[in-house]
């Protein structure tokens, strides 16, 4: 099964309100957005073409994996539906829809020579932040809960820009929040990074 496959059968099975099949829509159309052939980012994590999809897959699948956990659900409590987690998982990075362009530059390879590779170069035509965009673009389709909305805004955690006491009351209001951003930097940097393992 391909990365696009996964990516909307998990989307089909779990999403069901009102707007998700345009949202689906847009992020299959290919003239309008490149979600599934753009990178997770210009250098790090998933920085190769359909890294963006990729990503969001691995998130989902370790959220699920957190969230499954019984010290997390019977001692802290943390139950949510499996259309919230399917959201926030696979839709907390739509901010970086159509913001990577491919571009040339000059290296030298082994031997000493000039060769011009492709890289990718960061170009936002819509600086709106990161989630904060995510939640912004993904409500322009179908509303999300105050959880959803929190979660995808601050999936970042303190790795952010953001001012650091704002963060630490956002992830203590909102748990999910802290989970989402614990299964994004465990897909980052467990499965995707250096020491890759797979699901």
């Amino acid at each position: 099964m391909s990365i696009k496959e996964e990516f909307m059968n998990i989307f089909t099975e779990n999403i069901k309100r009102e707007g998700a099949k345009e949202l689906l829509a847009y992020l299959t159309d290919e003239k309008k957005c490149d979600f599934f052939t753009a990178p997770a980012s210009t250098r790090y994590h998933g920085a190769y073409e359909g890294g963006l999809a990729e990503h969001s897959i691995n998130v989902y699948k370790c959220l699920k994996d957190y969230l499954s956990r019984e010290k997390i659900r019977e001692e802290f409590g943390l139950s949510f539906s499996e259309e919230t987690i399917a959201i926030v998982a696979l839709l907390h990075d739509v901010c970086k829809i159509n913001i990577y362009k491919t571009s040339m530059r000059n290296v030298k390879d082994d031997n000493g020579q000039w060769t011009k590779v492709p890289y990718y170069q960061f170009d936002d035509k819509l600086p709106y932040g990161h989630g904060e965009k995510s939640v912004y673009m993904i409500s322009g389709y179908m509303r999300l809960s105050r959880d959803e909305a929190f979660a995808i805004r601050y999936h970042m955690g303190f790795s952010g820009e953001e001012n650091k006491t704002t963060v630490g009351n956002a992830l203590d209001m909102f748990p999910l929040a802290l989970a989402l951003n614990i299964a994004d930097m465990e897909a980052t940097f467990l499965v995707e990074g250096k020491n890759k393992t797979t699901y």
